[in-house]
Parts: structure tokens; C-alpha cells; sequence
């Protein structure tokens, strides 16, 4: 098994996550500045040019991006917005 490094998601919270009305729910987006610098890792990733400490800020933005995004679902269907009940995701 290969040890992987990462940046910690909750270093990049204080910065780089706004929250954004939508509907009647607020869902945890992130800020442009850290939206940008992760389609530039994601370009670098493809490229397969990222230094070490890239790929471990990519990784780390990426876990937090997996952990809003499962959040949001969440709060998405305990809404009334989304018609989806979180029993049937």
C-alpha cells in the first residue's frame, strides 16, 4: 500500500469555501480563487506535471470537494427542493 500526502481539506476551509443560497438551502461552494487553483492542479494532474506538494494540495482539495459535495446532497434532499428523499439516494 502507498502512503499518500495530502494538504489537510480543513486547512483550506478558513479561505477557500463561501457558502451560496440556492433555492431555500445554502450549499458550500468554493471560493473562485480555490475553484481556479484546482482546475489549474486538475490541467497539471492531466498533464501528469504536478510536483509533490501539488499533487498533495490536489488531493487535499479534491477529498474536500467529495466531502461537500456529499454534504450538499444531503442538505439538497432534506429540502423541499430536491423531490428525492435521502433514504432513496
Amino acid at each position: 500500500m502507498t502512503t499518500q500526502l495530502m494538504v489537510q481539506p480543513s486547512s483550506l476551509i478558513s479561505s477557500g469555501i463561501r457558502m451560496s443560497e440556492f433555492g431555500d438551502i445554502y450549499l458550500f461552494k468554493f471560493t473562485d480563487e480555490l475553484q481556479s487553483r484546482f482546475e489549474e492542479l486538475l490541467q497539471k494532474k492531466k498533464a501528469d506535471t504536478l510536483t509533490s506538494e501539488e499533487e498533495a494540495e490536489y488531493v487535499g482539495i479534491s477529498e474536500l470537494e467529495r466531502i461537500f459535495t456529499l454534504i450538499n446532497a444531503q442538505l439538497a434532499a432534506k429540502s423541499k427542493w430536491c423531490p428525492n428523499k435521502l433514504e432513496d439516494l
